[in-house]
């Protein structure tokens, strides 16, 4: 079993639509970023790559490629996860909290699970997404953050990338 734990932050800005956890949220602003700045994603992908030793985003899908401007991170999700299986792993469960004022995302939490989930390849239940807002303090109105940490397990036979 490893262990890895990603952190993100995007500040707000006009003229960009607001996604978390792949979920397209109504609010009059955005996450600015060269992909769609899911900050929620970004910080999964970063838990798993870290538990994998495989670095992070920046490493793989650098902002200065314009293969990846605009991109959605739900298929960088989906290179993380082919990457991190190729090399023996899978994803055990993913805890997230996503740190912002406003908008308010507890309705959308069940969607953001269903997705992770799915992009993972694991049960719904495995995944938590919670959000809190510092109080105000913090990133306050002008950013939106996420932690996450998850657990990836070892394919049985697989140690140190050589099959046994």
């Amino acid at each position: 079993m490893r262990i890895g734990h990603g952190y993100d932050v995007h500040v707000f800005s006009d003229d960009r639509r607001l996604i978390l956890g792949g979920v397209e949220i109504p609010f009059d602003k955005g996450l600015l970023g060269h992909s769609d700045a899911d900050v929620l994603l970004h910080s999964v992908m970063d838990s798993i790559l870290g538990a994998a030793g495989l670095g992070d985003i920046g490493k793989l899908f650098p902002d200065n490629d314009d293969s990846f401007k605009d991109i959605s991170s739900i298929t960088l999700l989906d290179k993380v996860i082919s990457l991190v299986e190729g090399r023996g792993f899978s994803v055990g469960n993913i805890d997230c909290t996503v740190i912002m004022l406003k908008p308010k995302i507890a309705s959308y939490t069940e969607e953001m699970r269903e997705n992770i989930a799915r992009h993972c390849h694991i049960n719904p239940d495995r995944v938590n997404v919670k959000a809190t807002t510092e109080e105000g303090e913090g990133l306050g109105d002008k950013a939106a953050g996420a932690h996450c940490v998850c657990i990836l397990n070892e394919s049985e036979g697989f140690f140190g990338g050589l099959f046994f």
